[in-house]
């Protein structure tokens, strides 16, 4: 799985705004990700990613 910083993801579960789609800020232990549709970021653990990565988009 080749998840790099730029990289636009798709998860299973939606934001509150409707987007499935995240763009990766950073890479390591956690992931910081923002959210394609509001622009919100979170900070999640690379576990919590890979288990629920649907694709990657780009």
């Amino acid at each position: 799985m080749e998840i790099g910083v730029g990289s636009i993801i798709k998860l299973k579960k939606q934001h509150p705004c409707g987007s499935h789609e995240w763009e990766v800020l950073r890479v390591g232990a956690d992931f910081r990700l923002r959210c394609r549709g509001c622009g919100h970021q979170i900070m999640i653990a690379r576990k919590l990613v890979e288990k629920n990565l649907r694709e990657i988009v780009s």
